[in-house]
C-alpha cells in the first residue's frame, strides 16, 4: 500500500450550525445513563454562556480535533462561547495549526499493519491517518515563527499569539482555532507546549541559536492563567479529555490563594471523558473530587463518560442553537497582557 492509497479520504469536520441538537438533548434529559449526563452537561454549559458574570474556559486534551471536531472548537470561539483555551500542544499545533497551513487528517483503519504505515511514513491516531512528512513541515513552520521573534522567554500564550498572527497572512484554511483566537483576543495556553510538533521545531531553532533563542516558560503560563482568574469573577470549565490542561486550569484557584488573592472556586464545570475513575489519576478524577481540593464549587458540575466525538458536537450545537451567545459580552482577555 502506498502513501497515496492510504491518504485519500480527508476527515470532514462537523458543523454545529448545520444541525439543531436542542430537541435531542432535551429528550435525552428524560432518559438515563450517559444520555441524561450529556443533557445535564449541555444545560450547565449553556448556563455558563448565559451567566454574564462567568468567564468560560475550554480545557482540551486528546485527539477529537484530528477526528473531526476542529470546526467545533473554533466556532465556540467565533460565536463567543469560549473566553480562554487551555490545551495540549498536539491539539493546537499537530491538529489545528497543521490543518490551517494546508494539510489534512485522513480516514484510516485500526486493522492495518502498522509496519506498513511506518514504511509509507504515515502515522496513525486510532482510525485516523496523518502524513509524517507534512508533520515535519509543520515543525518547520513553527521554527520559522520562532526564528523571526526576538530571543527571550515567552509563555505559550505569547507564542501561540504569534502563530495566530502568522495565519492571518498565511492560512490556507478557514476556521482555524489558533487564528480565531488571535482575531477575537482569546488567550490560548499550552502548558506542555513542547509535547507536540512545536517541540521539534523549537529544538531545531534552539540548536541553531544556542546563545540567543526563544524558549517557552510553563511557569509563566501558570502565572498568566492565574492572573486571568484573579481578574475575572466567576469561571466555568468545559473539559474535553483531561491531562495537563485539566489540572492546570483547576489549579489556578489554589495558585491565586498562594499569591494572597481570595478567589471563588470554579462555579461551573463539565468534563467529557472515557477515563476510568478507579486508578486515582487526575484525568479521571471526578469534578466532585476536585471540590476536596478547593477547585470546583458544588451544584453545577457534571461528568459525562462518553467518547468526545459523540458528545462534544451535540453539546456545542445545543448551546449554539439556544443562542445565549448572541447577547454575550466578549471578554477579550488577551488585552490583560
Amino acid at each position: 500500500m502506498t502513501e497515496k492509497n492510504l491518504l485519500n479520504e480527508p476527515i470532514e469536520h462537523i458543523d454545529i450550525t448545520g444541525f439543531d441538537a436542542v430537541g435531542l438533548i432535551e429528550a435525552m434529559g428524560k432518559m438515563s445513563f450517559s444520555a441524561r449526563e450529556l443533557s445535564k452537561a449541555s444545560v450547565i454549559f449553556d448556563r455558563m454562556i448565559g451567566d454574564e458574570s462567568c468567564t468560560v474556559v475550554l480545557s482540551l486534551a486528546g485527539s477529537t480535533g484530528a477526528a473531526g471536531c476542529l470546526a467545533v472548537y473554533s466556532d465556540l470561539i467565533r460565536y463567543n462561547m469560549i473566553d480562554v483555551v487551555v490545551a495540549t500542544g498536539a491539539s493546537i499545533v499537530d491538529m489545528d495549526f497543521f490543518e490551517a497551513i494546508g494539510f489534512k487528517h485522513y480516514k484510516g483503519s485500526t486493522q492495518i499493519d502498522d509496519g506498513v504505515l511506518r514504511e509509507a511514513y504515515v502515522d496513525r491516531i486510532y482510525d485516523t491517518f496523518i502524513d509524517e512528512r507534512e508533520l515535519q513541515e509543520c515543525d518547520g513552520q513553527v521554527k520559522i515563527i520562532a526564528d523571526q521573534l526576538p530571543p527571550g522567554v515567552y509563555s505559550s500564550r505569547e507564542f501561540i499569539k504569534e502563530m495566530g498572527k502568522f495565519l492571518v497572512s498565511n492560512s490556507k484554511k478557514k476556521n482555524s482555532l489558533v487564528q480565531a483566537a488571535y482575531e477575537n483576543k482569546v488567550p490560548v495556553f499550552c502548558p506542555a507546549f513542547s509535547d507536540s510538533s512545536a517541540g521539534f521545531g523549537l529544538v531545531k531553532h534552539q540548536s541553531e541559536r544556542p546563545e540567543k533563542h526563544v524558549s517557552i516558560d510553563s511557569v509563566k503560563d501558570f502565572r498568566e492563567l492565574t492572573k486571568i482568574k484573579m481578574n475575572t469573577a466567576d469561571t466555568g470549565l468545559l473539559i474535553i479529555g483531561g491531562g495537563v490542561p485539566k489540572n492546570f486550569i483547576q489549579d489556578v484557584v489554589i495558585c491565586a490563594e498562594v499569591l494572597g488573592k481570595d478567589v471563588p472556586m470554579h462555579k461551573y464545570a463539565v468534563q467529557i471523558t472515557v477515563a476510568d475513575v478507579r486508578d486515582g489519576a487526575c484525568s479521571s478524577s471526578t469534578l466532585k473530587e476536585a471540590r476536596s481540593w478547593g477547585k470546583v464549587a458544588p451544584g453545577s458540575e457534571q461528568m459525562v463518560f462518553c467518547e468526545g466525538t459523540i458528545a462534544v458536537p451535540l453539546l456545542a450545537s445545543y448551546a449554539y442553537h439556544r443562542g445565549h451567545w448572541k447577547d454575550r459580552r466578549r471578554r477579550s482577555l488577551a488585552d490583560l497582557f
